[in-house]
């Protein structure tokens, strides 16, 4: 939706970029502090969720 790189997430959520790699290939699970920061840097850039499973960029079209 962004178009971001994991360097660019990584840095917009203060995290690691190892911690967003691990996280996107599905080794770790984020600790709640780093899913809410990964969360807060989407949202800042204008993701919305959506329920459980939904997201739409403010001005855009929903994906389920």
């Amino acid at each position: 939706m962004l178009n971001w790189s994991q360097e660019q997430l990584a840095k917009r959520s203060n995290l690691g970029l190892s911690t967003v790699r691990n996280f996107e290939a599905g080794r770790t699970l984020p600790v709640h502090n780093n899913l809410a920061a990964i969360r807060t840097a989407l949202e800042s850039a204008g993701v919305e969720f959506i329920g459980e499973t939904g997201v739409t960029l403010r001005g855009g079209s929903s994906v389920n």
